[in-house]
């Protein structure tokens, strides 16, 4: 009886720690109340007045226009503490609001009805956070380019959007599109997402002097943290990608000093852009055309205005052991990537991120094998192995704005490559991805979702493999010994695995691979007569652990 007291005195107290995990400020960010799911937003119109002397954004506004789902009064939006909401006009009057945290509650003086289109506009600014580490620590980039210019950037992935405008910051509420008007002294030239429809200059009284003023369009879904700014001494370029019979504009902004660099850099964009369409499909945001901005930072995938920071050399900063020692640029096709699968695809909850990471980092693989053949992608997808931490399970806990572990880049990828095996049919695998990448275009959805379209298509049930890849933090061991008796040797075999786990894999034993079918019991398989030296699991084809016991 005592020794149950104590078992249970223990759960209590690991409930109790993992509850206090996350705050409630998590939550408010994190969970879809019924002030958050009772309006679906159709479009942002975001006025942001960038002044880069003080580091701060001034009389900037944000008219959010949105569909009521459920007749409400009250609705929250979500704006960074150390921003100041100024005033919320609705109907020609002022609202009331109050505020905790990030969140901001929002009082209406009459009830809004269901099917109703509203819009408020929110005026506010201060001093946005400025980026320790970015990207992955993200916020205003304030540097100076090597001629002493301003030179700015914003990144604010997993902090979120509200860290510099006010919005419905869930990764499940996209805006069926977004106008994106920047102001900023003169001469720095503004690049935002989608395309530029003007570009003027003008004398502003609150800065006292003449200012850039450009407006850039989103034509398509965009999610909140895909939204960003850049401002510098830019010089522009382009050149056209041939599609079939349509032609996309490819937008280059580089560095005044770097532009002959980049030319000759950004060839190896139009072959990566054709590998790309050939696995996924057309590239997604056709109309807003496709680009790269230099930036004081590594790099972001920024929907149709590309994050580039990588300093035009190959691999990662010049390291090209992430790359397996190819050399291209990995900054260039890591984030070319996430225009299908994060931009185009994204998540209801960052939690399910391992489809925005997991996937774009398999379109590495997909790339090398394009470009330089099998042997080379075999080659590549098994050094991400080295990455791989195994520290947490890569799906995250829902609701709380929490990701998983950062396993969902190269245990990811790692996953899909197995996958692929397993399916034993590239062709149908193939449509596999293709018809993901088509099939949810332009929505959020619950990464549960891809993994029944796999099992759907596939004809196949993966639900525990996935569980082991994603839900555990452990990869699946195989363990394995030899009887022998005279000449013939037997095969024992087994998974140290999740429960159910049953996973067939390929050995070889010195001519050809062959499958045996493993689960979490000892089997047996009369291998004959062999040299045991001879004998090798294929674990180039699978990401799995091989003891021999």
């Amino acid at each position: 009886m005592k020794k149950n007291k104590i078992l249970i005195f223990l759960l209590i107290l690991a409930f109790v720690g993992q509850a206090q995990e996350f705050t409630r400020k998590d939550s408010l960010r994190g969970n879809l109340t019924e002030i958050r799911t009772c309006y679906d937003v159709t479009f942002y119109d975001l006025f942001v007045m960038v002044d880069e002397q003080e580091r701060s954004l001034e009389k900037s506004y944000n008219i959010i226009h949105f569909d009521v789902i459920s007749s409400f009064d009250k609705m929250q939006i979500d704006l960074a503490q150390n921003m100041e909401v100024m005033r919320i006009d609705f109907e020609e009057n002022e609202l009331e609001f109050s505020r905790e945290f990030d969140a901001v509650f929002i009082d209406f003086s009459r009830m809004l009805k269901k099917g109703e289109q509203a819009n408020i506009k929110v005026w506010y600014g201060g001093y946005p956070r400025e980026a320790v580490n970015a990207p992955w620590d993200g916020g205003f980039s304030w540097k100076k380019d090597g001629n002493g210019n301003p030179w700015v950037g914003v990144s604010c992935q997993g902090l979120g959007a509200s860290v510099w405008w006010p919005n419905k910051d869930h990764q499940s509420d996209e805006p069926d599109s977004m106008r994106i008007t920047c102001t900023a002294r003169y001469p720095l030239k503004i690049v935002a997402n989608g395309d530029l429809r003007s570009d003027t200059s003008v004398w502003n009284q609150y800065f006292n002097s003449w200012v850039n003023v450009s407006e850039w369009f989103v034509s398509y879904p965009i999610n909140n943290y895909n939204v960003t700014l850049n401002i510098g001494d830019y010089e522009h370029f382009s050149e056209a990608y041939v599609s079939e019979k349509d032609t996309l504009r490819m937008d280059y902004y580089v560095l005044h000093d770097n532009l002959e660099k980049a030319k000759e850099h950004f060839k190896q964009v139009n072959p990566m852009m054709e590998c790309f369409e050939n696995y996924f499909g057309v590239y997604p945001f056709w109309n807003d055309g496709y680009a790269l901005v230099e930036t004081p930072y590594l790099g972001m995938e920024h929907q149709s205005a590309i994050a580039y920071g990588n300093d035009y050399l190959p691999g990662y900063h010049g390291n090209t052991r992430f790359i397996d020692g190819l050399a291209f640029d990995f900054i260039i096709v890591h984030e070319s990537g996430h225009e299908w699968w994060g931009n185009s695809i994204t998540t209801n909850d960052i939690a399910d991120m391992w489809v925005h990471e997991g996937f774009c980092t398999y379109s590495e693989v997909l790339y090398v094998e394009c470009m330089h053949g099998y042997d080379a992608m075999l080659s590549y997808v098994n050094n991400q192995k080295r990455s791989v931490r195994n520290d947490k399970p890569v799906i995250g806990h829902y609701h709380v704005n929490s990701e998983g572990s950062s396993d969902m880049y190269y245990k990811g990828s790692l996953m899909l490559h197995t996958l692929r095996s397993l399916i034993e049919d590239d062709e149908l695998w193939f449509e596999i991805v293709k018809g993901i990448a088509n099939e949810f275009k332009y929505q959020t959805i619950d990464g549960q979702a891809i993994i029944d379209y796999i099992n759907e298509k596939s004809g196949k049930d993966f639900t525990d493999f996935f569980r082991q890849y994603l839900n555990s933090k452990k990869i699946p061991e195989f363990q394995y010994k030899f009887q022998k008796e005279g000449k013939n040797i037997t095969l024992l075999y087994r998974w140290e695995a999740i429960p159910e786990f049953d996973m067939p894999i390929l050995i070889n034993t010195g001519s050809k691979d062959f499958w045996i079918y493993p689960n979490l019991e000892w089997k047996e398989q009369d291998l004959g007569g062999f040299d045991k030296h001879d004998f090798k699991v294929r674990d180039d084809l699978f990401f799995i652990d091989v003891k021999k016991m």
